[in-house]
């Protein structure tokens, strides 16, 4: 009566062989595509990290540039992602040759651009002053290139859409970034102007593209015997190799509003080039 015993528990050792072989089998299947999905999950977790802990950066997908360290920007891209007066509204007056404005630029009874000229304390102070109402805030471009301006009482703004050598524009933003802690007080000297103050504040700017920098420079001393203050918002939005440069102020101050509206319009105007397509026409009475 018992000999059917000894025969059974082989029988059941066998099927606990198999169903542990089976389990082995499944799971060594299963282990491969979980590897596959562990390992970009966690490519997937590295990269939001990394795009987090850019806290100047926006989403990838609304800077079509980033992708590539080279710039596609063509001289006619650039020349319509410039911004036009409906961009910055209020009485602004686009201007034929901005250009001129390096070399002299009368408002009222002084000449700006000969009283911001003069030698700074350091070279990145000396490089911002002679970057002032200039193409070459961010250095010289390596590729396509275009400026506009215009005109409000005393007040100029100058914008600028260029492309440039990657690693270069880093750099530059590292500096421009840098300015309110090296050059937060300094004195100009030389030229007609006598000894003049500059002030380097940080500003805030639109979230938009992926690194920005928004300043507010301040310039005091005397022009013909009479007190002078030039204000002016210095701002820069890096998209890939592609930037937008942005000077605005005179003797009445700086409109920040202004500043604002032509970061964000001449982004996503930069962005739409950048995408291959043709920014549309500011309507007017934007808001």
């Amino acid at each position: 009566m018992t000999t059917p015993r000894p025969l059974a528990r082989p029988a059941r050792v066998l099927a606990a062989a198999l169903a542990v072989g089976t389990l082995f089998a499944t799971a060594a299947c299963s282990g491969s595509d979980s590897s596959a999905s562990s390992e970009a999950d966690t490519s997937s977790t590295i990269a939001e990290r990394g795009l987090a802990a850019q806290t100047t950066s926006p989403p990838a997908s609304s800077s079509p540039a980033t992708s590539s360290p080279a710039s596609d920007l063509s001289e006619a891209g650039a020349r319509n992602a410039l911004i036009t007066p409906a961009d910055i509204e209020d009485d602004w007056t686009q201007v034929r040759n901005p250009q001129e404005w390096r070399d002299s630029l009368l408002l009222g009874s002084v000449d700006v651009a000969a009283f911001v000229d003069g030698k700074g304390d350091t070279p990145d102070c000396q490089r911002l002053v002679d970057a002032l109402f200039d193409e070459t805030l961010l250095g010289r471009p390596s590729g396509a290139s275009a400026l506009t301006g215009f005109e409000q009482g005393d007040s100029r703004l100058l914008y600028q859409v260029a492309a440039y050598d990657r690693a270069d524009l880093d750099d530059s933003m590292h500096w421009l970034s840098s300015l309110p802690d090296t050059c937060d007080q300094f004195t100009l000297t030389g030229g007609d102007a006598g000894e003049r103050t500059v002030q380097v504040i940080e500003t805030s700017l639109p979230k938009v593209g992926d690194k920005r920098q928004g300043l507010t420079v301040t310039v005091k001393g005397e022009s013909g015997g009479n007190p002078v203050t030039l204000s002016l918002d210095v701002a820069a939005v890096q998209i890939g190799a592609d930037a937008i440069t942005v000077t605005n102020g005179g003797l009445d101050g700086a409109d920040h509003d202004t500043t604002s509206a032509a970061v964000e319009q001449g982004t996503e105007r930069l962005q739409e080039v950048l995408a291959g397509r043709t920014p549309s026409p500011t309507p007017s009475g934007i808001n």
